[in-house]
């Protein structure tokens, strides 16, 4: 049962904000909310580029399918209209004696349409007098005392938006939203400020803002109405709702919240899997710390330093000093951190070489040579585990020193980045590149020339987005095996989501999802 039409566990709305140049164009984007999924809509009357009042509202109410919020923004607050105010007020008000649902007004307008109206307001109509900060987000207390202005203002919905400069600043939005007495509608703009616009029915939340199409934003960070629905799950999202993400930078691009979150819904837990663009891992360990936020995965560039910021490392993450999965434990709070990446990659790697093979006894990478392109989180697993197996380990990183040092921990070589491609002292060796190069949207580069790779029996590559990257297109042009960063990401997933949820990794569910990537 699709989530967008089944059980709903909560009541904050999905508001589309509709911009465009004509009425009829925007009677059009209606139907398509409804459709999507929305439960109210915004028209935004700034937008329109010829508007007689009377007759646009009129229509627009009447062919309306949905809930309406009527907004006029002015260019002073973010909008597009740029003229006298009265006539702005008197379409707000005709809105509402026509049968909007719901008018926005400016803070800093609102005394003054308050006097416009001069205290007659149809009963039917709800009243969100708004305001909009693009450059931070202000302190608690000064937030506590923007909402009792707005409140002052004859609000019968507060709404503020913010910036997010980190993601810790949306914390400080939700201690607002719980606590709100009336309606209240809370968001953070802009990338970092993501989780206040898909975790605002846990903390109370009026409406969340989802666009029709991805690009199509009325404000910076707005997520669709699909990915809202079909990727976060919103409708189930509640009180009681865990939380869990991936932290990185970038992150925009990670496929771990469609892979949980789909598996979270088949297996009825009541977690939500976000993004999570986090600039400074401690600040945001110490900011989220209530046991809501069980759970995270960790991406580039944070292993290696979340491994500081955990109260307990397991010995092998500790070794490779790197963890990718994070778990706060719910009877006392202290994290714990582990690394699943090299068990990802490795068993990847080694069911692409026993395809190849009768399956014997030990690891088919026993004796191999096997070069770790990077000398990162990802570079130091994938060598520790390659160790682990019997395998001959190389180093090469861009910087000599870098390479040297996990080379020495893994009783391994080292090379520059440069020396690869001269690098071939024998056939039939493995290469695993670590780094983020080939990926989106430098997929033209790659580590090692096309020349180089005749050496190889398999060519491993820890980068998922393109799934086939140059350098995989290339080894497989050279006649080696490849194994792509989907089936490492898989394999790492598996660990991570019988951590999360104690339950059993649902294997068939996730390499059914990943298929198309």
């Amino acid at each position: 049962m699709e989530s967008g039409v089944g059980i709903r566990k909560n009541d904050t709305l999905i508001c589309a904000p509709l911009m465009a140049d004509t009425v009829d164009q925007v009677v059009e984007l209606m139907h398509k909310a409804k459709s999507k999924g929305a439960d109210i809509v915004e028209i935004r009357l700034d937008h329109l580029k010829s508007f007689n009042p009377h007759t646009d509202i009129e229509k627009l109410i009447k062919q309306c399918p949905l809930p309406t919020l009527f907004t006029y923004r002015p260019i002073w607050e973010g909008g597009q209209y740029d003229g006298d105010e009265n006539i702005r007020f008197n379409a707000l008000k005709l809105a509402m004696e026509l049968g909007a649902d719901h008018i926005d007004i400016e803070l800093k307008a609102a005394d003054e349409f308050n006097n416009f109206m001069g205290g007659n307001k149809p009963e039917k109509c709800k009243v969100i007098v708004s305001s909009h900060n693009y450059e931070s987000t202000p302190s608690t207390e000064d937030l506590g005392n923007l909402v009792a202005r707005i409140q002052g203002a004859g609000a019968d919905i507060v709404k503020f938006a913010t910036t997010a400069t980190d993601i810790t600043d949306v914390a400080r939005v939700f201690q607002i939203t719980v606590h709100c007495q009336i309606p209240i509608i809370a968001m953070v703009m802009g990338e970092r400020g993501l989780i206040s616009r898909i975790l605002c029915p846990k903390f109370g939340g009026y409406l969340t803002f989802g666009t029709l199409e991805p690009g199509k934003v009325s404000a910076p960070g707005q997520p669709t109405i699909d990915e809202l629905v079909n990727l976060f799950n919103f409708r189930l999202i509640d009180a009681d709702t865990r939380v869990f993400g991936i932290i990185g930078k970038p992150v925009s691009h990670s496929k771990s919240p469609k892979l949980y979150n789909t598996a979270f819904k088949a297996d009825g837990v009541n977690g939500v899997f976000v993004h999570l663009l986090v600039d400074d891992v401690q600040k945001f360990f110490d900011t989220y710390s209530s046991p809501d936020f069980s759970g995270f995965s960790c991406t580039i560039p944070h292993k290696e330093v979340a491994v500081t910021c955990c109260d307990e490392v397991d010995p092998v993450a500790k070794s490779i000093g790197a963890v990718n999965c994070v778990i706060r434990r719910p009877n006392d709070g202290k994290l714990f951190g582990c690394n699943t990446d090299y068990i990802g990659a490795i068993s990847a790697i080694e069911s692409g070489l026993q395809v190849s093979r009768a399956s014997g006894i030990g690891s088919p990478l026993a004796g191999k040579l096997f070069i770790v392109i990077g000398a990162g989180g990802a570079g130091k697993a994938l060598a520790y585990g390659a160790k682990e197996k019997g395998a001959r380990v190389v180093i090469a990183n861009r910087t000599y020193d870098r390479a040297r040092e996990l080379a020495e921990l893994v009783g391994g070589q080292a090379l520059t980045l440069a020396d690869l491609d001269s690098f071939h002292p024998e056939n039939g060796m493995i290469l695993a590149n670590t780094t983020s190069i080939g990926m989106q949207p430098k997929v033209e580069e790659t580590p090692v020339s096309k020349e180089a790779l005749r050496h190889y029996e398999l060519v491993f590559d820890a980068v998922y987005t393109p799934k086939i990257t140059r350098l995989l297109r290339e080894a497989d042009e050279a006649g080696a095996k490849i194994v792509t960063g989907v089936e490492m990401f898989i394999g790492q997933a598996y660990e991570q989501y019988e951590r999360f949820t104690g339950l059993p990794a649902p294997k068939q569910l996730f390499k059914e999802i990943m298929k198309d990537y």
